[in-house]
């Protein structure tokens, strides 16, 4: 269970961390810059921490599924 929140920790603060990113960077874009491209670029990194979030949650729960499959399998037999 040690490794899963470890992995679930890392996946929350990269994400959070990319997310944040992206966001500082639309921003940028919508009301400073006015350039277009930087406001593609900023929903795009706002996008990917969106994505690296689920991809992370998702390794977690099919490692513990794997691991509570196994118990399980082992108590019956």
């Amino acid at each position: 269970m040690k490794s899963n929140s470890k992995m679930l920790q890392v996946t929350s603060y990269i994400g959070g961390s990319l997310l944040t990113i992206g966001v500082v960077i639309f921003l940028y874009g919508a009301f400073v810059s006015g350039l277009t491209t930087t406001i593609g670029i900023g929903i795009g990194t706002v996008m990917g921490a969106v994505f690296v979030f689920i991809m992370g949650i998702f390794l977690v729960v099919t490692e513990e599924m794997i691991l509570n499959s196994i118990k399980i399998k082992k108590e019956i037999a």
